[in-house]
């Protein structure tokens, strides 16, 4: 699949850049820190905080999670073009 397709798919859904690159257990984990810091934000950080920074840790892994699916997304393409170069020859 095209790394450019999948960071647009990545920034759009939470988790899916990485499913359409068949990465189920990568998106997964990704879902599941992104919850869980999410969450855990919103308890630490102060009542007068904006929505984001009450959810700094969500968006941190989000952000992590976009720029892991466009790499693998980039590794998977240079590995079939490696593989399609071998099987020419």
């Amino acid at each position: 699949m095209r790394p450019r397709l999948v960071l647009l798919i990545a920034i759009l859904l939470p988790g899916a850049g990485h499913l359409v690159l068949d990465e189920v257990r990568r998106a997964f984990g990704f879902l599941c820190f992104m919850a869980a810091l999410g969450w855990l934000s919103t308890r630490l950080a102060p009542l007068d905080a904006s929505y984001i920074g009450r959810h700094a840790g969500g968006f941190f892994v989000y952000a992590l999670s976009i720029t892991d699916a466009y790499r693998c997304a980039l590794w998977q393409a240079r590995r079939a073009t490696v593989r399609a170069r071998a099987g020419s020859r």
